[in-house]
């Protein structure tokens, strides 16, 4: 499926084969997966890699790749999928953006949210996109108030033992009449 957006920045495309290797990087460093249970290994990030492309066949939009714009770096991914695990707010469409340490705290994560929250709202036409994560994750949060989304709450996660350090999420939305009128 051909799928390009462009920003001032950047160039976000859907997966190709050759993407795997870095996102097993990705999915490697410590510190870009401080808020997930464990980094991944290999095998982990090959089946995240193969749910994306299920993903993107089944429903037509997934997470993408972000490179940068003038030296087409691979600087992370960001995009939506469907979250169907138990909670009060799903089934939903989740957006959601992990960057290599390299690209943080430039503004790259809110410009290719802002991209997919387009795309999303304008061409997907969905009513409403979700994002949460862990209740310690500020910068994710910082990215969710950038983007405009509003915190609806906060939840245990339900693929998250209930006493570990991370279940607890914060949960915010976005909708499409707000979006809209937010870009005026």
């Amino acid at each position: 499926m051909k799928f390009e957006i462009i920003t001032n920045r950047l160039r976000l495309r859907y997966w190709e084969e050759n993407d795997l290797q870095h996102l097993i990087e990705l999915n490697q460093d410590e510190d870009v997966m401080e808020y997930f249970l464990h980094p991944f290994s290999a095998s982990e990030s090959s089946i995240f890699y193969e749910r994306m492309q299920n993903h993107l066949r089944q429903h037509q939009f997934s997470l993408s790749v972000v490179e940068h714009k003038l030296t087409g770096e691979w600087m992370g991914y960001t995009g939506c999928l469907y979250a169907n695990f138990e909670a009060a707010f799903t089934p939903c469409v989740e957006i959601g953006w992990k960057f290599h340490r390299k690209w943080w705290g430039n503004g790259y994560a809110t410009e290719a949210a802002n991209a997919w929250l387009e795309y999303g709202f304008s061409e997907l036409n969905f009513s409403s996109i979700y994002s949460f994560t862990s209740i310690h994750n500020i910068r994710s949060e910082a990215v969710m108030k950038r983007i405009g989304m509003q915190k609806i709450g906060e939840f245990h996660h339900p693929k998250i033992a209930e006493n570990h350090y991370l279940n607890r999420h914060l949960i915010y939305v976005i909708n499409k009449t707000a979006y809209e009128h937010s870009n005026l």
